[in-house]
């Protein structure tokens, strides 16, 4: 049996590694088959040469990762165990290097699973990229990373954030107010993400010289997009709607230029309990259609 002991600047940063929280560390030793004794300080790990050897890479990428000003919360340790114990620590390392710059008084944005990473990429070397898959995914916000990163770099000269103006199934004349009233809740989600990307001023000046514009769908035919980063998010449709994201899934797919990134309840990265909601959803519909 291996055994090792990893020290670190203090008591309290030990306890950041597993966020203070003793189901971390239980997670640990039965995901990972080692036994972890935490004191001021210290981490004591013991089992196989193997498994002592994942678990330490494991707590010195969180170490790096804390140092580097991300913060390890429960979802992000449970994030990193489960990526170590299926991918591996060399997998895990390749998205903590993969940082995401939009704000200098801001934290880095990092994917967190191995899908998050794919997306990343294909927006990066790709002039298209869909995302599709469940809510909760990262779609959007990791979009928006992205694009606040590319216009602080001066890679493009301005973002356009467009989504349809109503859920799929609703009717937009049915709501009260003007336009721009009716269609300001469903815009919401978009202004939410920039606000945690960028501090606020920043963004009303943005906003002011028309560099970052949020509208709804409808307005965008006929524009001239040149040197943009464009977000269109929530294109979902009534149902028994023909879906032009599905035939643009089958059409696109092999088509130079075009990403096409297909995410799981495995990249859900809200509650553990949206993943488990999401499971269930999957296996009842498997069973359904048998």
């Amino acid at each position: 049996m291996a055994s090792e002991t990893l020290h670190f600047e203090n008591a309290r940063q030990a306890q950041q590694l597993f966020n203070n929280d003793p189901r971390n560390l239980q997670a640990l030793e039965e995901q990972l088959e080692v036994k972890a004794t935490a004191r001021d300080g210290w981490i004591k790990l013991e089992g196989s040469t193997e498994a002592v050897e994942r678990a330490k890479q494991l707590f010195q990428l969180l170490e790096s990762s804390l140092k580097s000003g991300s913060p390890v919360r429960n979802r992000e340790f449970t994030y990193a165990l489960n990526v170590v114990r299926h991918e591996g620590t060399s997998v895990l390392k390749s998205l903590f290097d993969e940082r995401i710059q939009t704000s200098t008084k801001k934290a880095t944005v990092t994917p967190k699973t191995v899908g998050q990473k794919k997306y990343v990429e294909a927006i990066r070397h790709h002039d298209v990229a869909f995302a599709i898959g469940p809510a909760g995914t990262g779609k959007t916000y990791l979009a928006m990373a992205m694009a606040v990163q590319a216009l602080k770099e001066e890679k493009v000269s301005r973002i356009i954030l467009t989504r349809p103006a109503v859920e799929a199934g609703e009717a937009l004349g049915f709501l009260p107010g003007d336009l721009y009233e009716k269609i300001a809740p469903y815009l919401r989600p978009l202004h939410d993400a920039l606000h945690d990307m960028l501090p606020g001023e920043e963004i009303q000046k943005h906003m002011e010289r028309g560099t970052i514009e949020v509208a709804p769908l409808a307005y965008m035919r006929g524009r001239t997009l040149n040197h943009s980063f464009i977000i269109l998010t929530q294109i979902d449709l009534p149902p028994h709607k023909h879906s032009g994201l599905v035939e643009a899934h089958h059409a696109l797919k092999n088509v130079e230029g075009v990403a096409i990134i297909e995410f799981t309840r495995h990249d859900v990265v809200r509650h553990p309990l949206v993943q488990r909601i999401i499971s269930a959803y999957e296996e009842h519909r498997g069973r359904r259609n048998e």
